[in-house]
């Protein structure tokens, strides 16, 4: 049986839920600028602490716009049938993982990109501010 919009309320999800669903997820969404427009990408990632991690490509518009700058990263996990789920987002000051000894312990964490070739560069996004919803089934009341 479907559930209908008046059975579902939305729902703040505290910090730690915040982690908890992104640490959970597979592919997520990057939001950059790109010349002065808002773009967004998909990734595959960890999370590392309270860093959302992932390579992408030299020469990509992700690679250059997400050096040094504000961005966001976005995931979620819906449910149509049901129309409930969640929705984490992320926002910090992006920057390219150099250090060698981090490095490699990231490479031995780190997914495999789903577009070939896209190992060159590793970025991190510190989480410096952390939201998120859930729209949920409202329980019954007798």
């Amino acid at each position: 049986m479907s559930t209908s919009a008046r059975d579902t309320e939305l729902v703040e999800i505290g910090h730690d839920e915040c982690l908890r669903l992104m640490a959970s997820g597979a592919v997520g969404r990057v939001v950059f600028t790109d010349f002065a427009l808002p773009a967004a990408h998909p990734v595959n990632y960890i999370l590392d602490g309270e860093e959302v991690v992932f390579r992408t490509g030299t020469g990509s518009k992700l690679a250059v716009a997400t050096r040094n700058a504000v961005v966001g990263f976005q995931v979620d996990e819906i449910d149509e049938d049901s129309r409930t789920g969640w929705s984490v987002l992320g926002v910090g000051v992006a920057y390219e993982v150099t250090e060698p000894g981090r490095l490699v312990d990231l490479a031995g964490r780190m997914p495999t990109p789903w577009a070939p070739g896209r190992i060159a560069h590793t970025i991190a996004i510190p989480l410096q501010q952390l939201s998120g919803r859930r729209l949920a089934v409202v329980s019954a009341v007798s």
